[in-house]
């Protein structure tokens, strides 16, 4: 049923109001004008059948009115809308974020340059080709163009020391190693190292070889030392108390115009 045949029906409804007068004048034909000998023959009196009659006509006016009313009040169908709730999405887990490993302090300088950056693994030979160790005994501090000087630096004290080496050249180098060698006579360990010249045209080592601790720059290939005065120094610990350097050495080999060179020392002098 649709919502236009219902709204006629709540209005003829709504609007329907029951002859009360036309009822009563009903019900007073029916009790005037019924024949007497009906009444006589039947025996029964005339009021039963008049409140039978208006008890008809109520009850179907009030049949018809309830049915109406029925009608009215029922709703219409509504059709069935199903709906299904989207699943709410997982939340995102935000990824590990990596955290960077610090960056090393670098070692303690004495010199005026930046320190070496030392590699645990020793290098290849020099250009000017291998150089014996660097020990003690006898010194040859002037080759050619090449001279050298060692010494304990002014800075060290009780408990820390620097060893230099100087080396003077009148002619540019094609190759050259330096080796310092300082004997483990107690708690000795490097803490450093620096030399005057660029440290991108070294690569340099600091290892325990055979007793004591061994520094190393080596020249790169392609690079050149050019003329002049050049420091190279190691840092280090040692056992309290002044500095024994009788058994410390150094060694260097380089090539020139004139071909290989070499030199070694000691630290003897006094400070």
């Amino acid at each position: 049923m649709n919502e236009e045949l219902t709204e006629r029906l709540r209005a003829a409804a709504e609007a329907h109001q029951p002859d009360r007068a036309r009822i009563l004048a009903r019900v007073e034909r029916g009790m005037s004008g019924a024949p007497a000998r009906h009444r006589e023959r039947s025996g029964a009196r005339p009021w039963p059948r008049v409140a039978l009659a208006s008890l008809t006509a109520v009850g179907t006016l009030a049949v018809g009115g309830f049915a109406v009313a029925a009608i009215v009040q029922s709703p219409p169908a509504r059709p069935d809308i199903s709906a299904t709730p989207a699943a709410p999405s997982a939340p995102s887990v935000p990824s590990a974020s990596e955290t960077p490993s610090p960056a090393p302090s670098a070692p303690a300088t004495g010199g005026p340059t930046t320190p070496d950056r030392s590699s645990s693994t020793s290098p290849g030979p020099a250009a000017s080709g291998g150089a014996s160790s660097a020990r003690p005994g006898g010194a040859h501090v002037q080759d050619g163009p090449l001279s050298s000087t060692g010494s304990l630096d002014a800075h060290s004290n009780a408990y820390w020391a620097q060893s230099n080496i100087t080396l003077k050249a009148t002619q540019p180098l094609t190759a050259l190693t330096v080796e310092l060698r300082i004997v483990q006579t107690g708690a000795v360990q490097s803490t450093g190292s620096w030399r005057t010249l660029p440290a991108d045209d070294f690569t340099v080592t600091v290892q325990q070889e055979g007793g004591a601790v061994v520094y190393r720059w080596i020249l790169k290939p392609g690079r050149t030392v050019p003329a002049g005065q050049h420091v190279f120094a190691g840092q280090y610990n040692h056992a309290a108390g002044e500095r024994e350097v009788k058994q410390d050495g150094y060694r260097i080999d380089a090539n020139a115009l004139r071909g290989a060179l070499s030199v070694w020392g000691d630290f003897a002098q006094t400070r």
